[in-house]
């Protein structure tokens, strides 16, 4: 496992709500990572408890989490050390009613 890998696999497995994204929870900077936090937020999570990593600061991580995921797009959530999805996955289980369940589960 690289480096990289290593530190994602680290910070997967240590928050209970992690969202790969650009830019932070206060200031995104991209539509698709804005809509993740208002839909964790329209969930009921506090937004202290979003951990964020904004993927513009590192590009190790920024291709690394695609590769860790196999997944290709950011944003990227994480309940419980488990892969969610992307923004569209997210807004899908929000508008369910699934979201909630997964992350007061």
């Amino acid at each position: 496992m690289s480096d990289a890998q290593q530190r994602i696999d680290e910070l997967v497995k240590g928050s209970d709500v992690l969202l790969f994204m650009k830019g932070s929870a206060s200031f995104p900077m991209c539509g698709f990572s804005g809509r993740a936090v208002q839909v964790l937020k329209a969930c009921g999570v506090e937004p202290k408890a979003i951990k964020t990593v904004n993927v513009l600061d590192d590009a190790e991580i920024r291709q690394g989490i695609k590769e860790y995921s196999n997944w290709p797009t950011i944003p990227q959530l994480y309940i419980k050390g488990e892969f969610i999805g992307g923004s569209d996955i997210m807004m899908e289980m929000y508008e369910s009613g699934e979201l909630q369940k997964v992350i007061n589960g």
